[in-house]
């Protein structure tokens, strides 16, 4: 059954148009209420990013939670993993997330965690979607919500991290510059790795509401690397907006992705004999980690783009590691989405366990050339379903007979193409992604 509202990651868009209002998201907190008060008693959690319509949509949610009869318990600016942990030692219904993410400042959106602090089951947002086509109606006064606020979150949360690596883990000696994106990570990341005894420059942790994701953390990495130079740091760390994406700079000032730092991850885990089963990637992942992970005979299976996909074939196959090249890294042995915070000291242990740096650590994985060109698209008929684009997308992949690939999608969270071809050759491929990117952007004008 297909959905009017919630896409691959919630529900995301431009504050101010619809779905992304006041008026919208005072009535998704009803349907929601009422959803999750079919399970029993109701008790939801409500965390948010940095950005500025963080307040207005959190009072509405709140709002309409607590007319539905659920009691609502306030986080304040928060990860989005810390949500998904939070939600599950609280013993709360559900967990809801207010960020757009990596996105800029105006956008904002609505993610949710079931109990468990997973992905919603289909039947859950099906059930609120049809909900939010009725009339919204009010429980009777003396079974109205109370709203609490939870001061202690970011202490439970620092601990919760910590706990991922060994008692008795030190990364003294150790110098990260961490670009915190001016998001949710701005006070828990420095405390965790100070904590854990690594001397750490901090970036972008001075959020006005404004400044989220503005040429910073993991989706602009050039401010960190020029630090990570500056400082003659061992490496750093950027996050995205809302904590569930990393990527690294290596001492050289190198950009080390998604890919790479699965990679590091997945082997360690192997190389200890804790891996359990295989790894995970996307139709993004780059050619090299499949070639990587199978010269250490580990299993490599790709899932759609999307960090819940990834975490459906992870579950299917009961497996524990997987991730995306964007830098959402999911490990299950210790948590239930992906996790920024984590995942970067998976990396740190894994490095310290071998004795290596990170750019000693990346060199087994060779990365065949990869380009990826994003084609804005209107409304309208997808490009995608084009004759010209689906007859020259399949010249290309015959042309590279076997030693490359061509993946065309359709974003799940912004109206883009993403016109992706991989193969042996640079020049021979930026051509290719040149051209199908070409032809995109002509069938959709």
């Amino acid at each position: 059954m297909s959905r009017k509202y919630f896409g691959t990651d919630g529900i995301r868009g431009r504050v101010g148009q619809y779905p992304i209002t006041p008026d919208f998201m005072l009535k998704l907190g009803w349907a929601a209420g009422m959803a999750f008060r079919k399970m029993g008693a109701c008790k939801v959690l409500v965390g948010k990013d940095t950005r500025i319509s963080g307040y207005m949509f959190e009072s509405a949610l709140e709002a309409g939670l607590t007319s539905a009869g659920a009691d609502v318990m306030l986080l304040g600016p928060m990860p989005t993993p810390a949500i998904a942990y939070l939600t599950r030692t609280f013993h709360a219904e559900a967990g809801i997330v207010i960020s757009a993410s990596h996105n800029p400042h105006d956008d904002n959106g609505i993610k949710f965690f079931s109990g468990k602090g997973t992905k919603l089951p289909d039947e859950v947002e099906l059930m609120i979607e049809e909900l939010l086509d009725t009339p919204m109606t009010v429980v009777e006064s003396s079974k109205i919500g109370k709203v609490t606020r939870i001061n202690d979150a970011s202490g439970r949360y620092i601990e919760f991290c910590k706990s991922s690596v060994p008692t008795g883990t030190s990364f003294s000696g150790l110098k990260i510059v961490i670009d915190c994106a001016h998001g949710a990570t701005y006070k828990v990341a420095p405390s965790v790795f100070r904590e854990l005894g690594a001397e750490v420059v901090v970036l972008s942790a001075q959020p006005n509401g404004l400044n989220i994701n503005d040429n910073c953390g993991s989706t602009h990495m050039g401010q960190l690397q020029a630090a990570v130079l500056a400082e003659h740091a061992d490496l750093g760390i950027a996050f995205d907006g809302d904590g569930d994406r990393v990527l690294m700079v290596d001492h050289t000032g190198t950009i080390v992705d998604g890919d790479e730092l699965l990679y590091i991850i997945a082997r360690d885990l192997h190389e200890r004999d804790k891996l359990q089963g295989g790894v995970v990637g996307t139709l993004m992942s780059n050619l090299g980690l499949e070639l990587a992970l199978a010269d250490l005979a580990i299993p490599f299976v790709r899932a759609n783009v999307g960090d819940r996909y990834v975490i459906a074939d992870l579950l299917e196959r009961n497996w524990l590691v997987g991730g995306e090249n964007s830098g959402h890294i999911v490990c299950f042995n210790y948590t239930t989405t992906g996790d920024a915070i984590v995942a970067a000291l998976q990396v740190l242990k894994a490095l310290k366990t071998r004795s290596e740096g990170l750019a000693q650590a990346r060199q087994a994985l060779r990365k065949c050339p990869q380009i990826l060109i994003n084609v804005r698209f209107g409304g309208g008929a997808s490009p995608l379903d084009h004759p010209s684009v689906k007859e020259a997308s399949e010249r290309v992949t015959k042309a590279m007979a076997g030693r490359g690939r061509v993946l065309l999608r359709k974003s799940g969270t912004e109206p883009l193409v993403r016109v992706m071809v991989e193969g042996e050759d640079e020049t021979q491929v930026r051509g290719y992604a040149e051209e199908l990117a070409k032809l995109v952007s002509e069938v959709s004008a």
